[in-house]
């Protein structure tokens, strides 16, 4: 493989991976531009999210590849029951754990948000056991080759998913009544209830969808790397966190560049500098972005909150 083909297949990688870390950013950004939460359990929802595809896969009987029309059938349920699973509990998290401290100080709901996060590590470790647990390889995955390049279909899938994702959010954040009234509420929350919009419920439609599409990021990591563990929401909650941040957090288009910038960047950082360093790279990054600009690429400052 030349240098230059080196360079093109590790950006098809990073723009898979970080496909991934942009539906987990969203949910991050979402939540922050509504009531300036870090929602650190978000991560982990994403974990709930891939070991839920993984039991409604066991429930529909797959047990491996799925060939035919089924296998969009298949794909299909699993996405949209892990995407409703996760939303219901983010609603449920938002609910129990988050609107009681809505008026505490800032560090109380923060503290909470860890708390809800080693929860969810717990119960799910105490369920599916300590160890990594196998993902049914549930769809084909012929390739293209360009050269030496592979563009696999696994990775074409993450990129559509992804895509359809965010183009489906940015629609209904602009268009839609409810998206106004998320858009209304985040500027400020007393001139929102003012005007009849109900507080409470677009918080919790807030929580709904950026869990939803977590759940999505945990489905398709499933069958992208065929594993899921009790442990992966902490990291890669943390990476997308760093990618809500680098594209500006509460920005929603910041969170999707965020997120592939992460993505492109650990990918090229493990074939040009070492593995081991990944992490190290992306979080410095983190500390970069936070101390010369705070505000992200996009620079959007977000007001203070009303309420």
């Amino acid at each position: 493989m030349s240098p230059f083909e080196l360079v093109v297949q590790q950006l098809i990688n990073g723009l898979s991976l970080g496909a991934i870390y942009a539906l987990i950013a969203l949910g991050y950004t979402m939540v922050y531009g509504i009531i300036e939460l870090i929602n650190f359990a978000h991560g982990d929802v994403f974990m709930v999210g891939s070991f839920v595809a993984l039991l409604i896969a066991g429930g529909l009987g797959v047990t491996g590849t799925v060939s035919g029309p089924m296998v969009a059938v298949v794909m299909f349920v699993i996405l949209v029951g892990s995407m409703l699973a996760t939303g219901l509990l983010g609603m449920l998290i938002e609910r129990a754990a988050y609107r009681p401290l809505r008026h505490a100080p800032r560090l109380a709901p923060l503290i909470t948000a860890i708390g809800v996060s080693f929860i969810l590590q717990n119960v799910v470790q105490l369920r599916a056991g300590p160890s990594p647990v196998s993902f049914p390889d549930v769809m084909p995955n012929p390739v293209i080759l360009a050269g030496n390049v592979i563009i696999s279909a696994k990775q074409l899938m993450i990129i559509f998913v992804s895509i359809a994702m965010m183009a489906g959010l940015q629609w209904f954040v602009l268009k839609t009544r409810l998206g106004r009234a998320m858009r209304a509420t985040a500027q400020d929350r007393q001139a929102a209830s003012l005007m009849g919009i109900n507080i409470n419920s677009t918080i919790a439609l807030t929580f709904f969808i950026g869990s939803a599409l977590a759940g999505a990021g945990g489905f398709v990591f499933g069958v992208y790397y065929n594993s899921v563990w009790f442990i992966n929401g902490y990291i890669a909650g943390l990476k997308a966190f760093t990618a809500a941040v680098l594209g500006g957090i509460g920005n929603i288009a910041g969170a999707m560049i965020g997120g592939v910038l992460i993505g492109l960047l650990e990918a090229l950082s493990a074939q040009y500098v070492s593995e081991r360093y990944v992490d190290a790279i992306v979080f410095a990054i983190l500390i970069l972005v936070l101390v010369f600009r705070p505000s992200g690429l996009l620079g959007q400052h977000l007001p203070e909150s009303a309420g």
